[in-house]
């Protein structure tokens, strides 16, 4: 079995010349343009077929990451103990045929807001399995050596398909009704699952099973799950840079969901854009998380790992201030840019520098123990921005919100990671004094 990135061509193209990252990157490039237009979608067939109000909006987008608090844990012990690959393609079937039971609904005249809530929080799931265990089959498919050009050019896709997405999920529901773009979520499901299938690189056994389950013989096997999830929280909590980068990305998540999540309320009914130009806006504002993509290398390069992420997240904070402050989609435009850029590049940085630092028979239980918090505040941020949009206002809530991500600095500045220029490397195993 391939365990190392052979067959990998030199020269400009990369790991492009990789042909399993290749088709990796190719499915997940279709599934993530897919997941890009029923970003736009699903709000849209609420708002504009359902006629759901600012609150129902954002229960929408706290439904699709709910999932997260609930199964985030075992759902890293559970992939701790499997084949990462056949995890990622269970996901994408059952991800299939939930959001192609939409367009089926609505062409049956049987489309309801309760649909579109059990779909959300269906994909949700899967989505948590097939983050944690792509996350942990990547550093086997490149190689550790190659994990932050992979991840750029991943990122980099993915802030492509947020260009493209919004677009083309306006002009879908502009042709053919709002519906038509989570139909095209659907589809891309389909290609991603097809392009995984043709893989041949499988991770290492020891990959495939926590080293520490043999530590608890003398556990029930009922308790043997909590026994592996208490190994993963106890390898963050104490760690002051997992520490400090999940309780970031908390308060940060509930920020950008809170903005996110009445973002098509606000362009739709306070800056009077129809479903076309929406799509035109977003896609132009996405357009910045591609250009933070192609400087996250040079970046890391020009400033260090740690302090490249600093700046970056010190750069996208104020920038998202600027976008509920005009009166027309100008503004917002340019502050959706800037806001993409900086994110995107702190993204590649950190995910990086996980891969690298954590013991790859525990990856999935650490990345599952940080994003349980960490993911988990999105539904509370797409909660609080519909519930504070309905009482408040939409375009006070953004601007408090962004208010929220500056405020969110303060844990950063307070940390070790203000005074490293990098972050620091893990080439050994699991260490006792995180898990004993």
């Amino acid at each position: 079995m391939t365990t190392t990135p052979a067959g990998v061509r030199g020269g400009v193209v990369g790991l492009l010349g990789m042909r399993d990252f290749r088709l990796l990157w190719a499915g997940e490039t279709a599934s993530m343009l897919g997941s890009s237009v029923a970003a736009v979608a699903l709000p849209l067939v609420a708002v504009v077929t359902l006629h759901a109000d600012t609150f129902t909006v954002g229960l929408l987008t706290a439904a699709a990451w709910l999932p997260w608090l609930v199964t985030g844990l075992p759902a890293g012990a559970w992939v701790d103990r499997l084949p990462k690959r056949p995890v990622m393609l269970t996901c994408d079937a059952v991800s299939l045929t939930a959001f192609g039971s939409v367009p089926l609904a609505a062409w049956l005249g049987g489309l309801t807001m309760t649909h579109l809530l059990v779909v959300a929080t269906v994909g949700g799931v899967a989505r948590v399995f097939f983050t944690l265990a792509y996350r942990a089959y990547l550093p086997a498919l490149v190689g550790s050596e190659r994990l932050l050009e992979a991840n750029a050019k991943l990122q980099g896709s993915e802030s492509a398909a947020q260009i493209a997405g919004p677009g083309l999920a306006g002009l879908l529901a502009h042709a053919f009704g709002a519906v038509s773009g989570v139909l095209a979520d659907a589809i891309s499901f389909g290609i991603a699952a097809l392009c995984l299938r043709a893989v041949r690189t499988r991770e290492p056994a020891h990959r495939r099973t926590g080293s520490r389950a043999v530590r608890h013989p003398e556990t029930r096997k009922r308790w043997q799950l909590l026994a592996e999830i208490r190994d993963g929280v106890r390898f963050v909590i104490p760690d002051p840079y997992l520490r400090t980068l999940t309780l970031f990305s908390a308060m940060s998540n509930i920020a950008i969901m809170g903005y996110h999540s009445i973002q098509v309320v606000f362009l739709s009914r306070h800056l009077g854009a129809g479903s076309a130009q929406i799509g035109l806006v977003l896609a132009l504002a996405g357009a910045g998380g591609l250009f933070g993509a192609t400087l996250a290398g040079r970046i890391a390069a020009r400033f260090g790992t740690a302090r490249g992420f600093l700046l970056c997240e010190a750069f996208a904070a104020p920038m998202m201030l600027l976008g509920p402050m005009g009166n027309g989609p100008a503004l917002f435009t340019v502050s959706g840019f800037c806001t993409g850029a900086g994110i995107v590049a702190s993204n590649i940085l950190t995910s990086t520098f996980r891969q690298q630092y954590c013991p790859p028979e525990l990856f999935g239980r650490i990345t599952a123990s940080a994003a349980t918090l960490n993911y988990g505040a999105i539904p509370l941020g797409g909660l609080l921005g519909g519930l504070l949009g309905e009482s408040i206002g939409v375009r006070e809530t953004m601007s408090l919100m962004a208010a929220v991500q500056l405020a969110s600095l303060t844990i950063l500045l307070l940390s070790p990671i203000r005074r490293s220029r990098d972050f620091p490397a893990l080439n050994g195993s699991f260490r006792p004094q995180h898990g004993s």
